[in-house]
């Protein structure tokens, strides 16, 4: 084992570990959001039910989770999910906007600030 093995193998674990930090975060991050809008913190780490449980938040059908498996047509509803959910908490396109390309910074924000979840009709 030469020395660029052992930096290679340095550099993927610190990748890794960057990752499940990161994992961690978001995962803690919606915990909060369900909890925020009275749904069980816990369903934030079961797969698929999550989904559901945000579909929910955002009063929309449990069906839409279909269509996020068709191509394209995925994309444009994770860009009406994440808006719908951006007003709930009373935040603006912008903020749907972080929410999309800075997951990773937006979701903590939205967490761990003052925002309220709004439940009337929007």
């Amino acid at each position: 084992m030469d020395f660029s093995d052992l930096l290679f193998g340095l550099t993927r674990g610190f990748g890794l570990f960057i990752n499940l930090l990161i994992l961690a975060l978001y995962i803690i991050s919606l915990w909060i959001i369900f909890q925020k809008a009275g749904k069980p913190g816990w369903s934030a780490i079961i797969p698929i039910y999550n989904i559901i449980v945000y579909l929910e938040i955002i009063k929309k059908p449990w069906w839409w989770i279909f269509l996020f498996l068709i191509p394209v047509v995925n994309l444009v509803f994770y860009v009406i999910v994440n808006h719908q959910l951006a007003i709930y908490f009373g935040k603006d396109a912008g903020f749907t906007v972080g929410l999309i390309f800075l997951p990773f910074i937006f979701y903590p924000i939205l967490a761990f600030s003052n925002a309220q979840y709004n439940n009337s009709d929007n």
